[in-house]
């Protein structure tokens, strides 16, 4: 879900949909409505699930490691990192987005157009989380599931009634799918909108909290049901495959069907593509690492340990890459995967060589590994 990041945050330059302060930059040579479909596909379950699964290794350490040791974990995972690099990439993302908009703008002297304001210390402060906000809001839920934990300990009779039925709806897909769609529907109406914008302000969102917090509390309690885990396989590939036949029709809607209708629109018809699109995405796909990825792999281990570092770096060279290629006489598709392609190396290479084995993988990880090749 991480390394998603890296994809959505390329496609963004080559949309036909203007993204207005969430994404300003765009190649004034290409665009391609096929970038837009793919990031309202991946916006639609990329975070949710995340939310979902940290949830339910929050549980994990809630419960077999005590909400002591769950916190410092916690603390030492999320929070640190989130300041530390919320200072170190504040200036670098300020450069790229200056540079690379004042590029596609043709200004004169782009370089030292774009460096003149950083002799004041106002451009090394933080104005907001970018796109570290899900940590932000990870700590925010983190905090709220730990007390609400603490709570139902000193209720074992609810806990195991909310456990009963969690279990009980769990084993049934066609319910598990329509319950926990009805209840996304009923949050995204009252909310007014049928997906939820990431917030970068320092100011907590009730909407962003709100909508994630209902996520992370579904893992939670899939935790303590994980004897069921097995059963989320069940339908996995039909699951994934009609979420991305509603994605291209809820995209052809928005697109095509004369509506006046954009991914924010607060329509009924959306919401409805939106809560079942997120739960069927949610279900097949986790289903389907449950099915392919439950046997220890090395490759697999060492791309995800990567994927913080990915995650933490990728956004100022998805922004510096596009004006790398941007003149090449090449459509929107192929500047794509170059910049994909690009920030992928530049990630994976400098985690292998300067994170991997050194103090910022155990900073971020929790401990260092040996430098070696890496087998299947």
């Amino acid at each position: 879900m991480m390394i998603l990041g890296l994809v959505l945050h390329s496609a963004l330059t080559y949309n036909v949909t203007n993204h207005g302060d969430a994404w300003n930059l765009k190649d004034p040579e290409t665009t391609n409505v096929a970038t837009d479909f793919l990031v309202l596909l991946i916006h639609s379950f990329r975070m949710p699930i995340f939310f979902l699964i940290a949830g339910f290794f929050g549980a994990m350490l809630f419960y077999e490691r005590k909400p002591l040791k769950m916190i410092q974990n916690r603390v030492s995972r999320i929070a640190f990192p989130f300041l530390v690099f919320l200072f170190v990439l504040a200036p670098i993302l300020s450069f790229v987005f200056r540079y690379s908009n004042f590029t596609f703008e043709a200004l004169p002297n782009v370089l030292v157009t774009t460096l003149t304001p950083f002799s004041e210390l106002y451009f090394y402060i933080p104005k907001g989380t970018a796109h570290l906000w899900f940590l932000y809001y990870l700590l925010y839920v983190t905090g709220f599931s730990v007390v609400l934990g603490l709570l139902l300990k000193k209720t074992p009779k609810l806990t195991q009634k909310i456990t009963e039925i969690f279990s009980w709806i769990i084993l049934r897909p066609f319910v598990r799918i329509i319950f926990f769609a009805g209840i996304t529907f009923v949050i995204l109406s009252i909310l007014g909108m049928p997906m939820i914008a990431p917030s970068t302000s320092f100011v907590p969102d009730a909407n962003t909290f709100i909508f994630y917090v209902f996520f992370y509390l579904v893992g939670w309690i899939l935790y303590t049901s994980k004897q069921h885990l097995h059963t989320i396989m069940r339908y996995d590939w039909l699951c994934t495959i009609l979420a991305i036949i509603l994605v291209i029709s809820q995209g052809v809607i928005i697109q095509y069907a004369g509506l006046g209708l954009t991914p924010t629109s607060n329509s009924s018809l959306l919401i409805v593509f939106s809560a079942l699109i997120v739960w069927l995405f949610t279900f097949g796909v986790t289903g389907l690492f449950i099915r392919y990825g439950s046997n220890h792999s090395k490759r697999m281990r060492y791309i995800s340990d990567a994927s913080y570092w990915v995650y933490l770096i990728h956004l100022p060279l998805t922004i510096i890459f596009p004006v790398v290629v941007w003149k090449l006489p090449i459509g929107a598709i192929p500047k794509f995967l170059l910049v994909v392609l690009g920030t992928t190396i530049v990630c994976f290479v400098t985690y292998h060589y300067f994170v991997r084995n050194t103090f910022i993988g155990k900073f971020l990880n929790g401990r260092k590994y040996p430098r070696k090749k890496i087998h299947q």
